[in-house]
């Protein structure tokens, strides 16, 4: 065995933590991105490592490489980002599982899915277990991330039937941490940058809504473990923290975490904007013996200080 590890976008927030993980872990790892939401700068500290390679590529087109295995990561998961060009957020979900699926296929390696809790939609049922079908709208300004990561799904199981693929597919909910992009729309770095600037914390409807924040380690070991499972298991499992919070709070945590002096500022909620999502971890407690282990607070703390140095006061 090779033991070489194909991480697409694995340049950005997610996919950076995760080759410093398999790095850390001996494996060699080869990185690809086109850098559309990644950054160099988060990997710039492995460039060198003899363990690791950084290949600049777009998925929407084929790669040619021999791995043993991949993670596909690959797509903005921003709503300002994915929502900035539409088809090509559709035509990196879709065609970049075609593409990474043939990889695959072709040198026999196994193959993660990075899906997403947006394949839920605005969800009905709630906690939202493995089982439950989503309440999606086709066709909104969201359709394009949430619609592509749904038949990216389809793909990874009609290869799994039809060529007998090993396949493993996790569904992320909200994730944070250091290297998030300062300006990907996303309100645990919009409030810390708002906070550290002085500037007003845009909260959208009235504050109410929910959200489950998990640190990105945790994140990070949940799809290790996942990958590392026997064949059979495949998913889709659940990976996020259960711990629910209204928008509120996690303001009011951020400005005291910060000592900021920043006001609440309420603005229109946005369309289909889901009023909660929190995951149901069952799965992944009782298949991968995962569960999170970093409080919001201490996850929260280390954004803030990695924040602070990129955040002009």
């Amino acid at each position: 065995m090779r033991n070489q590890t194909l991480i697409t976008g694995g340049s950005g927030f997610l996919g950076s933590h995760l080759c410093d993980r398999l790095v850390a872990d001996g494996q060699d790892v080869v990185c690809v991105d086109n850098f559309y939401t990644g950054s160099k700068d988060n990997i710039r500290h492995l460039i060198g490592n003899r363990r690791f390679e950084l290949i600049r590529h777009d998925v929407t087109f084929p790669l040619y490489i021999e791995v043993d295995r991949i993670y596909n990561l690959a797509c903005p998961a921003s709503p300002i980002h994915y929502q900035l060009d539409p088809v090509q957020t559709t035509k990196t979900s879709v065609h970049g599982a075609i593409n990474m699926l043939g990889l695959a296929k072709r040198v026999k390696a196994r193959i993660l899915q990075a899906s997403t809790s947006e394949v839920y939609g605005d969800p009905q049922i709630h906690p939202q277990p493995e089982a439950y079908w989503g309440h999606v709208n086709p066709i909104g300004p969201r359709s394009c991330y949430d619609e592509g990561k749904r038949c990216a799904e389809t793909l990874f199981f009609d290869y799994h039937r039809q060529h007998r693929l090993e396949i493993k597919v996790v569904r992320i909910f909200n994730t944070y941490g250091p290297r998030m992009h300062p300006n990907d729309g996303r309100v645990v770095s919009n409030f810390i940058v708002q906070a550290l600037r002085g500037e007003d914390l845009t909260i959208y409807g009235d504050g109410s809504q929910t959200r489950s924040f998990c640190y990105v380690d945790d994140l990070v070991d949940g799809m290790v473990r996942m990958m590392n499972t026997a064949p059979e298991l495949t998913g889709p499992i659940n990976l996020g923290n259960p711990g629910e919070f209204t928008m509120l709070e996690l303001a009011e945590t951020v400005l005291r975490l910060t000592a900021s002096r920043s006001q609440l500022k309420f603005m229109p909620l946005p369309s289909d904007d889901p009023r909660q999502r929190q995951p149901d971890i069952q799965s992944a407690r009782s298949q991968l013996g995962w569960t999170p282990k970093v409080a919001l607070e201490d996850g929260l703390r280390e954004t803030i200080a990695y924040f602070r140095g990129i955040v002009a006061g």
